[in-house]
């Protein structure tokens, strides 16, 4: 009888969650080419349609209130640019290429509303300097898409006297560009958390650094924007000396899994077989398609069940008019190697480097004892550590990490009924989570005389956060 390997690999769950995956994936493929293959008018008209769908069943509203209609503009702004102009503040745009030849773009908010829009030199606007960095499948329009600017983090230090620069990953949509090669091709996706961690997280530092003229700066990271100042901060010891404190806002460094079972288990048993239903180039690249189609307030509904179903997140604490318009910006290029990269982390409970000898069926050609990929050592980091997490947040998994993290230097903060999103778009942030990363800010930046406008509370570091166990 012929041997097929993969048969007595997978359970019968696995081979139902591969099943259905295969089935959402080629009913998902058809329909996109079936609509980028449709006339822009056909597009609208089924916008239209979905809209008249939705206020069908919907509550009879009347004329916009000053809010929606400005939540409305939020999420029709295009760009990063757009975003901060509707708040009147200035920005910059710069380019940072890496050793390994990615562009990537840093969008800077160097000074106060009320300091205006001339260009000064960096010596007459010599201020501490923070660094901001997006989670996965983002980019740095996240932080500037909320409906209120008291909850805009960039804007809140930019008012507190920062010199504030926002990264973005290579392949999302400010950094989808190579001197080597086209998006088109599969090597530019060919990177995941490893190149970040060697590359752009230590080349964008670097240049924000030398662009300023200052020796430190603090780095505010989300999720793997989080993931990745720890990767970059283990394995670059140097780096340490450059960055003065790292604020981790829901921390996803080894997240126990997804709480859709069936995805969970078949992921977790063969992390790479997510090249056989997204390929080897950008992860979910349609989802621009889905969101021309539909109505906005739907669109947001199939988003908000995507979270629940494979998080079990409810986003209460984030209100309908603020997911209406920071979904339309949660969605950034990413490549399907980083999302397998995460899986392969997920399986093995650790934090690691992508392990490049394994079969796409989830077995490495070393199996056993005598082989496992290397770790990132975060214990041996030196840049001191605060966590902020919320309680209900299933992607942190905070005893995990704080036993990876070394003790002396790394403090937690537990924001009670928090999940994951809540710490970014949250109604509250700027009571429960703003006061603790401005604070911490504050303490550890390097602060020209004057630099810093008092204004928020300073709290006492010692008794207000958290020990980690020993």
């Amino acid at each position: 009888m012929a041997h097929f390997p993969l048969i007595g690999r997978l359970s019968l769950k696995e081979y139902l969650a591969l099943l259905v995956g295969l089935s959402i994936l080629i009913v998902e493929t058809l329909l996109r080419f079936t609509v980028l293959l449709l006339p822009k008018p056909v597009v609208a008209w089924f916008y239209d349609r979905s809209q008249v769908l939705f206020d069908r069943f919907a509550t009879v509203r009347g004329t916009p209130t000053t809010e929606e209609a400005f939540a409305s503009a939020i999420r029709a702004a295009k760009d990063f640019g757009e975003l901060s102009a509707l708040y009147g503040y200035t920005y910059e745009e710069h380019i940072v290429l890496t050793k390994d030849g990615y562009l990537l773009t840093l969008h800077r908010i160097p000074q106060r509303k009320s300091e205006g829009t001339a260009r000064r030199s960096e010596a007459d606007t010599r201020k501490p300097v923070v660094y901001l960095h997006h989670g996965l499948l983002m980019n740095s329009e996240v932080w500037v898409c909320l409906t209120d600017e008291a909850r805009c983090l960039p804007f809140v230090l930019a008012e507190q006297g920062f010199d504030v620069w926002l990264g973005n990953n290579r392949g999302n949509k400010y950094s989808k560009k190579s001197i080597h090669y086209k998006p088109s091709s599969s090597k530019f996706w060919n990177y995941s958390l490893d190149e970040f961690a060697w590359h752009d997280i230590p080349d964008s530092i670097e240049y924000i650094l030398a662009r300023t003229g200052v020796g430190s700066l603090g780095y505010v990271g989300f999720s793997q924007g989080s993931a990745q100042a720890l990767a970059a901060l283990s394995v670059n010891p140097q780096l340490n000396e450059k960055v003065n404190v790292l604020v981790a806002l829901a921390p996803a460094v080894s997240p126990a899994g997804l709480s859709a079972t069936l995805v969970d288990a078949f992921m977790k048993a063969s992390p790479t077989s997510v090249y056989l239903f997204f390929g080897r180039k950008a992860i979910l690249s349609s989802v621009a398609t889905w969101q021309a189609i539909f109505y906005p307030p739907i669109f947001t509904a199939i988003i908000d069940a995507s979270l629940n179903f494979l998080f079990s997140w409810d986003s209460r604490n984030i209100t309908t008019m603020q997911k209406t318009a920071a979904y339309a910006h949660l969605y950034s290029y990413a490549s399907v190697k980083s999302v397998v990269h995460w899986f392969q982390i997920m399986r093995e409970s650790t934090f690691q480097m992508f392990d490049d000898d394994i079969t796409v069926f989830g077995t490495s050609a070393n199996s056993g004892k005598a082989y496992r990929p290397a770790r990132f050592p975060t214990r041996n980091i030196e840049t001191p550590i605060l966590l902020l997490y919320g309680n209900r947040d299933s992607l942190v998994d905070i005893e995990a990490m704080v036993a990876a993290l070394p003790a002396g230097g790394t403090r937690v903060k537990t924001l009670d009924g928090y999940e994951h999103l809540d710490i970014l778009w949250g109604k509250d942030i700027d009571k429960d989570v703003f006061p603790e990363v401005v604070n911490v800010l504050r303490v550890h930046c390097e602060s020209p005389a004057g630099a810093i406008r008092n204004g928020m509370k300073v709290f006492e570091i010692e008794t207000d956060l958290e020990e980690p166990e020993e």
